[in-house]
């Protein structure tokens, strides 16, 4: 029984309870203190008062348990008095004063996870896989980061940091054993928007971002503006400092979501709205960097239709294009594709994943070195990349202020992806996360390391399954990645300065075919749910046409609608008894089902409240034949001796043409004396809600009517209690007649007591 956790149910004695406003005591149903509960024909031996009361909270117990004994008796258990406001606050204030040895390491331990599980850290079990995924997560790392330094707009030495600083504290503060935390290309898209724009307003010119055929390779001569920003920087520093100042906002965002307790506002980004998202950056991405694969310099579109621009732009440039870069990045291209073929393929043999972009960057950079083919044929190489840290840094404030509003959208998809990952990998491998913890990971990743020179980060799919096919067990893989991240900040990072541009281009467009595949679930989505296959759409289609920025808002907004849509117009139907059971179904949907006489089941599959309180009278009146209100109404003004006959008119709700159409179809008689609802699939009832029942019950009694409701949930009679539309009654006899935990009881009072009022009236 659902109410199973509210109710007592024990054997009573005595002829059994009538809830009938007329004396039917032979009606075959149960009822507790007064109120119909049950119909059935369950059996127990009374239950002694001192054993029913062991254990549980106080309840009222029928005094006819220990009289008689014949019937089923529920006997309502009584909740614990909720301490008032002053005492709550009291209390929590009082432990949140207390402190402790114990409590302050059970802080610790919550805010830095890695101390709870570390010290039981086995490494006979997990000490090799752990260490086999971070070598393999660090080789495919290196090459990622220094790629998506393009799509940010900054130098690969940024890249790197970021990625060394993200794995050590998402090691320390993470709760998903398998995610793997480090660049993510549509971050590095949102975060290269606000950069080239900055840069522009600061005089510089973000589409001379490489060394090309007239520059010498070095860093120093990139900037194609003056020598000096408006803080006495070139471009590189300016536009590194934008990054961080925005990485800062963002992340103290996340904090402050985590500190909050706000983890559940990420899973208000559905999956069709990520997916869609995912698939309109994508198409971005790929656009920003066609630039790269074929080697001419094109402006960086800013704004509303910032795509269609650059590929207008390529469309000019397409006569200036490096052949050299076209060779090279066609072959990258072939090969990239063909070893990720040929790794999902063989992903079953392969102990690991086949290092497909660390090989052909290594071979690149070789070729464009001893080929010298920056020198010779004027490729975009990826120029000097300097070794060890650089001094950390505060981020500067004035432009924080100018990037708050442009953090918001960063905040939320960063959380987004890091949080649906890490529930996705915990359900799949049995154990859980903390939604508010993953927020404070993901803030401290960005905040943090906005002081060394870091980017945004979040949670990347790709690299987090890498890092699960290679044998992962827990974060301390992120220590080995984040080793290997080291060493080449040490010690490898300048034997990348000939590396070419292309080459990074088509390592980033490769990481985008998973993205892009997912327009192939359209067709499935679309049979699936129209409505969240609409969400996916238009989230792509405004990310690619108008900006990624006003694609999420629209994803947010669509899906939002399409819930207060499947709510605001829910099923309504009908129900009917099958056979001679206690069930009811759909009278539309199956067929021999044997209605009521007299009795109209009616099912309403959805919540109650403000938006869809028209849609369900609507649907009610157009059902049974009989617009209530409006024949209420009529009576009212026709007199109190005017009665509900053959010759009364009734009108249909004049909503829309379809039901001004079935309203002149609807038969002119009641031809029914009850109407049970069945409040089973009613969620809620808000005070709107409450008011229509109030309404349509007092309308119905007017013409002779009995409104019944039936399955009613704890929370739904609760809302009924407060709001009024139980009639008022000492304890529980208020529900006596107007609440039944069973459609088939409802049904089967109806009857008796119509049959009781027949034969009164034949008598008279």
């Amino acid at each position: 029984m659902s109410w199973a956790s509210e109710w007592e149910v024990k054997d009573a004695a005595g002829p059994w309870k009538s809830s009938c406003p007329q004396d039917t005591r032979d009606s075959p149903r149960l009822a507790f203190h007064g109120a119909p509960v049950w119909s059935g024909t369950l059996t127990q031996e009374c239950v002694p008062q001192s054993q029913l009361m062991a254990g549980f909270p106080r309840m009222e117990v029928s005094p006819n348990c220990t009289q008689d004994g014949g019937g089923l008796v529920l006997v309502r258990r009584q909740p614990p008095v909720p301490p008032g406001l002053r005492e709550m606050l009291k209390a929590r204030l009082w432990r949140g004063r207390a402190c402790s040895a114990r409590g302050a390491w059970a802080l610790v331990q919550d805010l830095l996870p890695a101390t709870r599980w570390l010290p039981r850290y086995r490494p006979r079990e997990a000490l090799a896989g752990d260490v086999m995924s971070g070598l393999v997560i660090g080789i495919i790392l290196v090459p990622q980061a220094i790629a998506y330094s393009l799509l940010a707009g900054l130098q690969p030495i940024y890249s790197l940091y970021t990625s060394f600083f993200a794995n050590l504290i998402y090691f320390l503060m993470g709760t998903s054993r398998h995610v793997s935390m480090g660049i993510f290309s549509l971050l590095c898209l949102m975060v290269g928007q606000v950069v080239d724009r900055e840069l522009l307003l600061a005089g510089f010119d973000p589409a001379r971002d490489g060394p090309g055929p007239g520059d010498n390779g070095s860093t120093a001569n990139t900037s194609a503006a003056p020598a000096l920003g408006p803080q006495g920087c070139g471009q590189d520093c300016y536009a590194i400092r934008v990054a961080t100042a925005l990485t800062l906002v963002a992340g103290i965002y996340q904090v402050l979501m985590g500190i909050l307790r706000l983890g559940f506002v990420s899973t208000y980004l559905s999956q069709p709205l990520l997916d869609g998202f995912a698939m309109g950056t994508s198409v971005t991405i790929l656009t920003s960097q066609l630039k790269h694969l074929l080697g001419v310099r094109v402006p960086r579109h800013q704004g509303p239709g910032m795509v269609l621009s650059t590929w207008l732009s390529l469309v000019r440039s397409a006569g200036q294009a490096n052949l050299c870069d076209m060779l090279t990045s066609a072959m990258c291209l072939a090969v990239l594709l063909a070893g990720k073929e040929l790794s999902d393929r063989c992903r079953h043999r392969l102990k690991v994943p086949l290092p497909t972009e660390l090989l052909v960057i290594v071979t690149a950079t070789l070729v464009s070195h001893f080929g010298r083919l920056h020198e010779r044929f004027g490729s975009s190489v990826a120029g000097d990349i300097p070794t060890g840290f650089m001094p950390p840094r505060v981020p500067d404030p004035e432009l924080m202020w100018r990037v708050v509003l442009d953090a918001v959208p960063l905040a939320l998809v960063g959380s987004a992806f890091s949080i649906s990952l890490a529930e996705m990998f915990a359900r799949s491998h049995g154990y859980s996360v903390r939604a508010n913890q993953e927020l404070l990971a993901v803030g401290c990743c960005n905040v943090l390391p906005a002081f060394f020179h870091c980017f945004a980060t979040s949670a990347a799919l790709s690299k987090s399954l890498v890092k699960t096919a290679t044998g992962c067990h827990t974060q301390l893989s992120s220590v080995v990645s984040a080793a290997v991240v080291l060493l080449v900040l040490l010690v490898l990072a300048p034997l990348f300065r000939d590396l070419q541009r292309s080459v990074l281009a088509c390592v980033i467009i490769v990481s985008l075919r998973g993205a892009l595949r997912k327009v192939r679930d359209v067709p499935r989505l679309w049979r699936l749910s129209p409505a969240d296959a609409l969400v996916w759409v238009a989230t792509a289609a405004t990310c690619v046409l108008v900006s990624i920025e006003v694609g999420l808002l629209a994803g947010i907004f669509l899906s939002l609608l399409s819930l207060a849509g499947r709510t605001q117009r829910p099923r309504a139907t009908l129900l009917a008894q099958i056979g001679d059971s206690g069930f009811y179904e759909d009278t539309a949907e199956f067929e021999g089902l044997v209605p009521e006489p007299g009795v109209h089941v009616f099912r309403f599959a959805g919540p109650l409240y403000y938006a869809n309180k028209d849609f369900f009278l609507q649907s009610l009146y157009s059902l049974t034949g009989l617009d209530a209100g409006r024949v209420a109404t009529a009576r009212k003004g026709r007199g109190p001796e005017a009665r509900v006959s053959e010759g009364d008119p009734v009108e249909g709700t004049d909503l829309s043409p379809v039901t001004s159409t079935a309203a002149r179809l609807m038969p002119t008689v009641a031809s029914f004396h009850t109407v049970v609802i069945d409040c089973a699939p009613l969620l809620f009832l808000d005070v709107a809600g409450v008011a229509t029942l109030q309404d349509l019950r007092q309308d119905y009694r007017a013409l002779g009517i009995t409104l019944l409701l039936a399955c009613c949930s704890p929370s739904v009679r609760d809302t009924l209690k407060r709001g009024g539309f139980l009639e008022e009654a000492p304890g529980d006899a208020a529900e006596e007649g107007q609440l039944f935990h069973s459609v088939h009881s409802a049904v089967q009072v109806a009857r008796a007591c119509h049959g009781d009022q027949t034969a009164t009236d034949s008598a008279l």
